[in-house]
């Protein structure tokens, strides 16, 4: 019997690793013969440093940076030995980084993003890998530019400052200080949405409000996301801004693509192919993923729908494990998922439910094994 354990975090509680070893424990403790192979799995947010450091090794390192509202905080980032970097826009421009009572997405940057970059370059990377999930900024990725040597300058020849209220005042974009170690790297981003970078779907209108922004800042903002791509796709000759990804991240997918030429990917494909799951799926009997709650928001691009359909291309049953499941969790069923359940044994408080996670975990993983078998007829 082998069986791949693919599942993301259940966040604010345990990691991707965490949660494929509990699963396994569970499974041998019914069935010791068991092979089981444990593929920690992201969606390109939160979490994605540690299901790939996890799965390929590598480095864990830190840089001081500057936060979302330029305070500094130390970030974490990963360097994978054939010299892929690994950053996360949410350990240095995250909304969490931020207490809900100072949140202020008019100034909030992607500067401290740049920052690592810039670090990772001197670290000797020539391939960065960026996820774009859980940012605090909507500046169009105007501010990871600036730590990287592009000038963005007001009338008056001024340097903007941070933010993105302050791109509406924007005359002038030169990219000739851009750092030189750019041009050896390449660069992929995992986006875990399709939006363009302004208009109804664009970065300020949907993300916007998530991050604190009024109905007034939403328009202030794309209205100064709008002029800023006119004036950078016209300094770099791309055109970019409709591309979909390019509203992930507060806009930071649009800024990768138009200087940067780096090519947006879904996130869950994009870690799969990083993490070898095709390979692990291989003669696999049995996949089991799940996250911290199954509903149907997990159907637009997170990790047990991605896994799910690479399990059904490789001909391998899927079970799918959630901390709760939620309205819309049975069109899992349509897309390759044979079976979900919930870890709850009956009412529960949200504390309690994180505190026992694991071992609620083991548990259900343990009855899903022996029906398993049971089906199997041993």
């Amino acid at each position: 019997m082998r069986v791949v354990f693919a599942p993301d975090s259940f966040k604010e509680c345990l990691t991707a690793g965490e949660v494929a070893a509990a699963m396994a424990r569970g499974w041998l403790a019914v069935d010791p013969q068991a092979e089981c192979i444990c593929v920690p799995m992201a969606d390109g947010g939160e979490g994605t440093l540690d299901a790939l450091l996890a799965s390929r090794g590598g480095q864990r390192l830190q840089a001081w940076v500057e936060g979302p509202l330029g305070e500094p905080v130390q970030a974490d980032w990963g360097l994978l030995a054939d010299g892929t970097a690994i950053i996360e826009v949410a350990a240095a421009s995250g909304l969490a980084l931020v207490e809900p009572a100072r949140r202020d997405v008019l100034r909030a940057s992607s500067y401290g993003t740049g920052q690592l970059i810039g670090e990772a370059l001197r670290q000797g990377a020539r391939h960065l890998l960026l996820t774009l999930g859980g940012s605090a900024c909507n500046d169009g990725g105007a501010g990871l530019l600036q730590a990287l040597g592009v000038s963005l300058r007001d009338a008056g020849g001024a340097e903007l400052e941070r933010g993105g209220a302050a791109l509406a005042r924007l005359r002038h974009v030169d990219l000739s200080g851009l750092n030189q170690g750019l041009k050896r790297c390449t660069f992929e981003a995992a986006v875990d949405v399709d939006n363009p970078l302004c208009g109804p779907r664009g970065a300020s209108a949907v993300f916007g409000p998530q991050k604190g922004a009024s109905a007034a800042q939403v328009a202030q903002l794309d209205a100064a996301l709008g002029h800023f791509a006119a004036l950078l796709e016209a300094a770099t000759e791309q055109s970019v801004a409709t591309v979909p990804g390019s509203g992930a991240a507060g806009g930071i997918g649009f800024a990768l693509r138009c200087v940067l030429a780096a090519e947006l990917r879904p996130g869950v494909s994009l870690v799969a192919e990083q993490v070898g799951l095709a390979e692990h799926l291989r003669g696999a009997d049995l996949l089991v993923t799940g996250e911290g709650r199954l509903d149907g928001q997990t159907l637009h691009g997170k990790t047990p729908l991605g896994v799910a359909r690479l399990a059904q291309a490789a001909g391998v049953p899927v079970v799918a494990l959630g901390g709760s499941l939620g309205p819309g969790y049975e069109a899992l069923y349509e897309q390759g998922v044979s079976a979900a359940f919930s870890l709850c044994e009956g009412p529960q408080s949200l504390a309690e439910a994180l505190a026992c996670a694991g071992p609620q975990i083991e548990s259900r993983m343990g009855a899903i094994a022996r029906l398993w078998h049971a089906a199997q007829g041993r």
